[in-house]
This record gives C-alpha cells, structure tokens and sequence, in this order.
C-alpha cells in the first residue's frame, strides 16, 4: 500500500477520536435534544464538552460555535446567511481573494446574481493576498471580508496579523475559512476580531461530515446571521436537524488533541519535511510560494519536465498525493490558485501537492527520486 501524502485532502483519523466516536454510535446513542432520560442527559452533555473543546482552540465561548456538516457549510452560513442583513442595511460590498476554495467563492458568486458587488482580490508570487490591497479597495459599504487561514493547495498562511489592523475601526464582517489551519497554526484564530470562522474536523484527524461556524459575539449579540435552512431551533436558530452526537464529540476530542500535541506534532512535520525537501530539490524542483510562509506538512513544486498527471501515476504504489484540491480534482482545469499566482500554463501542469502529518510512516525517498527520474527520460 502507498503511503498516504494527501493530508490536505482528508487526514486520518486519530485513534482516540475513532474510539470515542464507535462508543457514542454503540453505547451511548442518546438525541441530545431528548434529555429527558439519562441516555438524553448523556448525549447533550457529550454535545456541550465538545463544543467547549473547540471553541478553546481558537479562545472563543462555548455558545459561540454552531455545529455544521463541514466548512463548506459553514462557508455558506457566513456569507449568505448576511444576505439579508446586507439587503437591510444598504452595504453590499464584499472582499475575498482569487485564491479562496470553491467553498468560498461559489457562495460569492451566489451573491453576485443576488445583486452584490464582490471584489476579489489578486495574489503575489509569493502565494499571498496584499493586505495594502485590501486597505485600498475598502469601503464604507463593505459588508464582509473573507479570507483564508491557510490555502489548501500550497500551504501558504495569509497575513491575518496585518487584515486585523486594516480593520480593527471597521464594522464589515470578517470571516475567516480555516479548514487548513485550524488547529495547526493556533495564535492567528485567537484574534477576538475574527468574526466567523470556518472549520472542517476530517482536516484535524477527526471525523468527516462534521465542522462548525464559529461566530463571535459582539456586545452579547451574534453577527445578524439568517439560516440558510429550517426546521428547528438548534444551533442558535442557525442550523436545523439532530445533531450528530458521535461527530460531534469526535470533533472535540480531535480539537481537544491539535491544542495539546501541537508542539510534538509540527516537529515531526518539519522532520518529514526536510527528507521530502532534500529530494525534490535533487530533481530541480521550483517550490510554489515562499517557504517562510508555508506550514510544516505541505509541499507544492513543480517538477521541470514532468507532467502532474504522469508523476501521480507513475508513484501511486508508493507515494499517493495530488495536483490540486480535491473538490476540483474532477474537472481537470488549471488550479485557480496557481493561475493567480503567476505560475507560467506548463508550470501548473508540472506541479504535485503532498502533505502528511505526525502519523505519516517513513517514505522511501530513494525510489521516488527513481521514479521521477526514470519518467523524465
């Protein structure tokens, strides 16, 4: 079996999370919204610690996270879910940037035809948003700023430091989708100016179809979020249905875990790192974005006279990774995000993602490097 380097795509699951996960499937298999009996009682409480779990990741109240099936979701909530307050207070400017997950700029389209203006902003080089940018184009009527943590295709952390300053005496919005770094790089999500932020548990060694809207509160209020769904009151009003109490507390467990392994798990990141660096390096790689900006367990280079496609196919026995993000590997077009950042049509095709984690076993580098260098001729 190949060994898995498509961490950004989905992460395995953390042993301790899967146990809790089968204990509250099998035993203890409650409705949290039913705790008029113990097995109720039980479930509701597993519901609450984990949602305490996570809003601790990121220094938020436990009231403040809304439970969702991902950060797709999520994504969604935040911005449409503002629709209505935009209609209603006459701002109907938004901001992103080109290098956003479809996540983010299809539900801006949506926006688009719902007669928003949305301006997106471009990327350097270097695989991040010009923050002077952002200052530029903002505006009184400026509804909402969207901007990722961390690009799920590259790795790059975006300067969230310097977006806090630019709108620390602005009222817009500020969401943050942070399915890539959530749990990974802590002190960014902790800025009590983020306003909504996004969150994934299959990104952070938890289980899939399980995330959360995190969403500040200001002056005791929520941000003025309509629900893009109905049927019941859970989830502040926000997010109708039973909750998945296994899911849920398997998120938490994972939450509870990316704060206290933290420090262990990027040094056995960085590690793995530098072997992988040594090779492609060998091979006359050309990274994608700047390394000082890149997390520990991504790597995006592209390999001078190879094809991604061939280079994928050629060490599927032994290394499995990827070209793009995975919500778009089927439609086989460019990466957008590589597009925006200036990289030329044959170097995109040239380029593979891999990223691992603290329980990726060792890779047999010296095959790879065989592998490629055979397939380049």
């Amino acid at each position: 079996m190949a060994i898995y380097l498509d961490c950004n795509a989905t992460t395995p699951v953390e042993p301790s999370v899967a146990s809790v996960v089968m204990r509250l499937l099998e035993k203890d298999f409650g409705n949290a919204a039913s705790p008029i009996h113990d097995y109720g009682v039980f479930a509701l409480a597993a519901v609450e610690h984990a949602r305490g779990q996570v809003a601790e990741v990121v220094k938020a109240r436990r009231d403040e996270v809304i439970f969702t099936s991902g950060a797709t979701e999520s994504n969604n909530l935040a911005i449409l879910g503002l629709a209505g307050e935009g209609v209603r207070s006459g701002r109907r400017h938004l901001i992103t940037t080109a290098i956003e997950h479809k996540a983010v700029l299809e539900p801006f389209d949506e926006m688009t035809r719902l007669g928003f203006e949305v301006q997106i902003l471009p990327v350097r080089g270097d695989g991040r948003f010009d923050p002077q940018r952002l200052a530029d184009v903002l505006r009184p009527d400026t509804l909402l700023v969207s901007t990722m943590q961390v690009n799920n295709e590259t790795g790059i952390l975006q300067p969230l430091t310097d977006v806090t300053d630019i709108l620390s005496n602005h009222n817009a919005w500020w969401h943050v989708d942070a399915a890539q770094g959530f749990g990974k790089e802590l002190e960014q999500l902790r800025n009590p100016r983020i306003d909504l932020i996004s969150i994934s548990g299959h990104k952070i060694y938890g289980p899939k179809g399980i995330g959360a809207l995190i969403a500040r509160k200001h002056d005791r209020e929520f941000p003025p979020l309509r629900p893009l769904m109905f049927g019941g009151g859970q989830e502040q009003g926000l997010r109708p249905g039973t909750l998945p109490v296994p899911l849920i507390a398997g998120l938490g467990e994972a939450a509870k875990l990316a704060v206290r392994n933290n420090c262990e798990r990027g040094e056995k990141c960085r590690a793995f790192r530098e072997q992988a660096l040594a090779v492609f390096s060998e091979l006359g790689a050309q990274m994608n974005g700047a390394e000082e900006y890149t997390l520990p367990h991504v790597l995006n280079v592209s390999l001078p006279g190879i094809n991604s496609d061939l280079a994928i196919k050629a060490l599927k026995n032994v290394i499995a990774v990827s070209s793009t993000s995975a919500c778009t590997s089927h439609t086989h077009t460019p990466s957008h995000v590589l597009v925006a950042m200036g990289l030329s049509p044959e170097k995109v095709e040239q380029s593979i993602r891999l990223s691992w984690c603290h329980m990726t076993p060792d890779v047999d580098w010296s095959e790879v490097e065989n592998i490629l260098r055979v397939l380049r001729g």
